[in-house]
């Protein structure tokens, strides 16, 4: 190790190095959280002005992060959020956690990457270690952030370090946190390796440190290829057995029974979050370079992307069964966060069915106790919608209830007691019910 390496490094481990988190979303703010609690000084960066200002009055816009623990980190003088990011330049370690969606054509979109990196080889200094964990295709680091950050003369490995480290957030998970899921750690050279695993050595329960960046970037869509892949294999096995007339979830918790070689997935009304639908198509688009067609990966986005429209159909020969035309009908949707229990939005098949049912002519209100408003998304710009009180007179006026989300404080007896039609498509009905259906 170098004098600057070494210097970082003996900081670090006496938590003396400051932290800089750029993106206080649904990644870097857990992050955040982790690194306060260990003891060291964060800086959190973000474009939003709106969100910097509800962090430094104490106020969180993130469900699983309490307002109670940002004021204790406040009141000791160890936290603080900001839109100057010339602050770069006084931080240690510099961790990036922006967005990494597709483009209308579902090729990657590294803009926000990109825009970050070129913000800090602004202000870089000797000594900086910079580490990307927003999720992208292999040799994002190496190939495209380490040009821009030696434009100005330091050198990687020598003069900074930089390194890749995939965040593995889950929100809304009760067990597993930032800081017991083990990380992921690839670094540019063995310097770089060695501090960014020294720093997550601080946090997390565990590190697993591979080879190289391009090796941590791949692990990271291995992760989320797998459950995609699996994923899309249920909700197709969903679709074959409804028209056979069998049920998949009594399908699957036969056949989980087993106790080696088998682990359940479960179907549902498409994809949400920001890594499942996306993620897979970083590597189809890197896969081209090479010369490979990824057929696998894409059929399954494509079962996935199906199933919003197999909902619309099963609401669809439900409400012509009951003489009732689909425009000009009245449609309540519950949940509009992508998974249970948790306040996110992002890619939700929500967003997906609503917008279709829209199209068709339907009047469609949406509840969701977590999601107050629904409004803003880059796939949806005409879309503003606020949630709307659940009640048995509510429910007993819709021609029809789709169950998109099954948050834990529904009352599902409430639900099919008063709804003339349940269009049930996570399996939160148990026993049959005349007016329920699955899709």
């Amino acid at each position: 190790m170098n004098t600057w390496s070494q210097s970082l490094l003996e900081r670090i481990r006496n938590k003396e190095a400051s932290v800089g988190v750029v993106g206080l979303g649904y990644v870097g703010l857990p992050l955040v959280k982790a690194f306060l609690k260990k003891g060291f000084a964060v800086t959190g960066f973000d474009i939003d002005r709106k969100k910097v200002d509800m962090l430094n009055r104490g106020q969180s816009y993130i469900k699983h992060i309490t307002a109670t623990e940002l004021r204790q980190f406040l009141s000791a003088k160890r936290f603080a959020a900001t839109t100057e990011f010339a602050r770069l330049a006084d931080v240690d370690a510099i961790l990036i956690c922006v967005p990494t969606p597709l483009d209308d054509h579902r090729n990657p979109d590294l803009s926000y990457v990109l825009k970050t990196t070129e913000t800090i080889a602004k202000y870089l200094r000797k000594g900086h270690l910079v580490v990307l964990e927003s999720t992208t295709y292999p040799g994002t680091t190496d190939g495209e952030m380490l040009p821009i950050l030696e434009r100005g003369g330091l050198k990687g490995g020598k003069d900074f370090f930089l390194a890749f480290s995939p965040e593995r957030e889950n929100p809304g998970d009760p067990v597993y946190s930032a800081e017991n899921t083990p990380k992921v750690v690839g670094g540019l050279t063995p310097d770089c390796l060695a501090l960014a695993d020294a720093l997550y050595s601080q946090v997390v329960i565990k590190t697993v440190p591979v080879s190289s960046t391009r090796a941590a970037e791949s692990a990271k869509l291995l992760e989320n290829i797998f459950r995609c892949v699996n994923i899309a294999l249920v909700n197709e096995l969903k679709m074959i057995f409804d028209r056979m007339g069998i049920d998949v979830w009594e399908v699957i918790r036969a056949a989980s029974s087993k106790p080696f070689g088998f682990m359940p997935f479960y179907p549902g009304p498409g994809l949400g979050g920001h890594c499942i639908p996306i993620d897979p198509f970083y590597l189809t688009w890197k896969a081209r370079e090479v010369d490979y067609s990824t057929k696998f990966i894409e059929l399954a986005g494509e079962i996935n992307t199906e199933m919003p429209y197999f909902v619309i159909n099963k609401t669809l020969e439900a409400l012509a069964a009951k003489g009732k035309p689909f425009k000009g009908a009245r449609i309540l949707v519950l949940g509009i966060a992508y998974k249970k229990d948790i306040d996110d939005q992002r890619e939700s098949p929500s967003l997906k069915i609503i917008s279709l049912l829209q199209k068709k002519g339907v009047k469609v209100d949406y509840n969701d106790p977590y999601v107050p408003e629904s409004s803003g998304h880059r796939e949806y710009p005409g879309m503003n919608l606020k949630s709307v009180p659940l009640t048995a007179d509510r429910l007993r006026r819709a021609d029809a209830v789709i169950i998109a989300t099954d948050h834990s404080s529904y009352d599902y007896d409430l639900i099919v007691k008063n709804a003339r039609l349940v269009v049930d498509t996570r399996n939160a009905i148990k026993k049959p019910r005349k007016n329920v259906i699955k899709a």
